[in-house]
C-alpha cells in the first residue's frame, strides 16, 4: 500500500491538518506527517498548537507517495511554498501524475506557482482567488479531480478528506467514515 504525506510547515491550519490525517487514518490510509523545519520533528500551527510530526523532511522519500498533501494557514502556506524540497516534491509528483491535494492558502500560494493548476478548476481561501492566475478559480467547498483535490478553509476540512478518501478507497468507505464520524447520513445534504 502506497504512503500519503501531508506537510507540516510553522503556520499551518491545525484543524485543515490534524483531521485529514485522523479522516485518512479512520479510512486506513497509510498518512505520515512531514516536519517542514530547519531542525525538529515539532510544529507550531498557526494559533499555537505544536505537534510532532511523524518524520523530517530530510528523512523523507516522497517519490512514491499516493498523495501529497498540503493544509493551509497563514503563514504555513507561504512557508510551504518557500521551501525548495516541498516544490520539488510537488512538481515531481504533479509530472508524474500523481496524486495533490490543497487546502486554504496553499492551493492558490503553494501549488499556483508550480503550474499545477494551470487550465484546471480549483478552490481556496476566499480573497485569495486572485493568486489563481492559470487555473480556473471557483467559489466552491471542495474541488476533486483524478489527482487534484482542492478545499477552501477549515470548516470545509472534512469534506475535504472524505474526497480523497473517495477517491482513494471508494464511495462506500468514504461513506462509512464520514457516518461513523456523524457527517453523513442519507437523508443529510452534508455530504459531497
Amino acid at each position: 500500500m502506497k504512503h500519503s504525506y501531508l506537510f507540516l510547515a510553522p503556520g499551518f491550519e491545525e484543524i485543515e491538518a490534524l483531521a485529514t490525517v485522523d479522516v485518512l487514518r479512520r479510512a486506513e490510509m497509510t498518512v505520515t506527517t512531514v516536519a517542514v523545519t530547519d531542525a525538529d520533528k515539532t510544529v507550531q500551527g498557526a494559533h499555537g498548537v505544536k505537534v510532532e510530526a511523524d518524520i523530517h523532511i530530510n528523512d523523507a522519500d516522497l517519490s512514491n507517495a499516493e498523495w501529497l498533501i498540503c493544509p493551509g494557514g497563514m503563514p504555513g502556506a507561504a512557508n510551504l511554498a518557500a521551501n525548495p524540497k516541498v516544490t520539488s516534491a510537488l512538481t515531481a509528483q504533479f509530472k508524474r501524475g500523481g496524486k495533490i491535494a490543497a487546502i486554504c492558502a496553499s492551493p492558490a500560494l503553494v501549488l499556483e506557482p508550480l503550474g499545477i493548476l494551470a487550465g484546471r478548476e480549483a478552490t481556496c481561501y476566499p480573497g485569495m482567488e486572485g493568486y489563481i492566475k492559470t487555473g480556473i478559480a471557483q467559489e466552491s467547498a471542495v474541488v476533486a479531480h483524478d489527482n487534484l483535490i482542492t478545499g477552501n478553509g477549515p470548516a470545509t476540512t472534512l469534506r475535504f478528506a472524505l474526497a480523497i478518501v473517495r477517491n482513494s478507497k471508494g464511495d462506500d468507505k468514504a461513506e462509512e467514515v464520514g457516518s461513523a464520524m456523524l457527517y453523513y447520513s442519507k437523508s443529510s445534504d452534508f455530504y459531497f
